[in-house]
């Protein structure tokens, strides 16, 4: 059995305004229903960059101080009480969003929109950290023979693009609450950040007869070259571009992962009539579209997507991967935590796709 130390490294945001600090805190005691993780690898992602820099969104939500971070894979070292579904030396992902199960969404399944939702490393103390305290029922078990830790760290992106994916198929496959199948639809993904880039993967994997990418930075259109796009597109012209290679109707698919208004109207542009567009990308400010003329006429869907349909998601997510999905050329960066200055900045210049920083790593 692994010794626990008394003390930990952890990511904080120690008070209001931009920057983090590499402190030395108390390694935290699971409580009721809790596992501890040692923490191995985590991804940074969008939400931990507005947490870096302090914007409005983060000002509005966090409160100071708090351990950042809920990409994350580890080990269990040690069970709360009645934490149940785990063992210790199990090695799993976690899923960042603690459900309330008692609200009405809960009770209808879609834990992933709990109306009392937390989120680690946002609402809560999170996994940037050499242990986390977590929820034994968020615990994802993988094999890291198949699953490695740099790949098991962004499941939780991986799974926001599975979710986009397989939640955005058009009638021709299905318009039940989980969703359809890509298998022969053609597919536009707008904004090749890391969950645009796996999109890419999981949409070639799950049989779409055509992905086009868009992006206006060329390290992210070489990226998804690497991940299997069919045609990569800088941003100009999009929508005629789009249709012009399928055969002026458009995509019976758009997955719009940029949140830019520009994008928006690109990805609904670049829709047939009566195709689907999964909005993830979330904008900056209010957005104003022509929704008569690229939404009520053409009959497009327009479904939100937030978080992971657990644990649904998950189960497609790690399928894929077992199926041969590579996401590694998205992983571009992988550094240990006290290098989380670098890893910042190089995610704040749009030069990385997705960077993992290490903590424990035994792979």
């Amino acid at each position: 059995m692994a010794v626990i130390p008394a003390q930990m490294r952890a990511l904080v945001k120690p008070g209001p305004g931009p920057g983090l600090v590499l402190e030395t805190v108390p390694v935290p005691t699971p409580g009721v229903g809790e596992v501890l993780v040692q923490i191995e690898a985590g991804g940074i992602c969008g939400t931990d960059l507005h947490i870096y820099g302090w914007n409005a969104w983060a000002a509005s939500r966090l409160h100071p101080p708090r351990i950042i971070g809920h990409e994350f894979c580890g080990t269990v070292v040690a069970l709360g009480p009645e934490a149940k579904g785990v063992a210790v030396g199990d090695f799993i992902a976690g899923e960042s969003h603690i459900a309330c199960g008692r609200c009405q969404a809960c009770r209808r399944g879609a834990r992933h929109i709990c109306e009392r939702l937390e989120v680690l490393g946002v609402d809560r103390d999170g996994a940037f950290a050499d242990y986390l305290a977590m929820p034994a029922p968020n615990a994802w078990l993988l094999d890291r023979r198949e699953i490695p830790p740099r790949v098991a760290a962004v499941m939780d992106p991986l799974g926001n693009a599975t979710h986009a994916a397989f939640d955005s198929a058009t009638e021709r496959s299905s318009h039940s609450s989980g969703g359809g199948s890509l298998a022969g639809q053609t597919v536009a993904i707008i904004g090749c950040g890391p969950i645009g880039l796996m999109a890419i993967g999981v949409a070639r994997l799950a049989g779409a007869a055509f992905v086009a990418a868009s992006d206006p930075m060329a390290e992210r259109r070489a990226l998804a070259e690497r991940m299997g796009a069919d045609l990569v597109l800088a941003g100009i012209d999009v929508p005629a571009r789009v249709r012009a290679a399928t055969s002026g109707e458009g995509v019976d698919v758009v997955l719009e992962m940029s949140g830019h208004p520009a994008g928006i109207r690109d990805g609904l542009r670049s829709l047939r009539n009566g195709g689907s567009v999964a909005q993830l990308g979330l904008p900056a400010r209010p957005v104003e579209m022509d929704l008569a003329a690229d939404v009520i006429f053409p009959m497009a869907r327009v479904h939100g997507i937030f978080g992971r349909r657990i644990w649904q998601t998950w189960e497609q997510a790690t399928a894929l991967l077992r199926r041969g999905l590579d996401i590694t050329p998205v992983i571009t960066h992988v550094l240990p935590l006290d290098r989380f200055e670098e890893a910042f900045a190089l995610l704040h210049s749009g030069s990385a796709g997705k960077v993992v920083l290490t903590l424990a790593e035994k792979d």
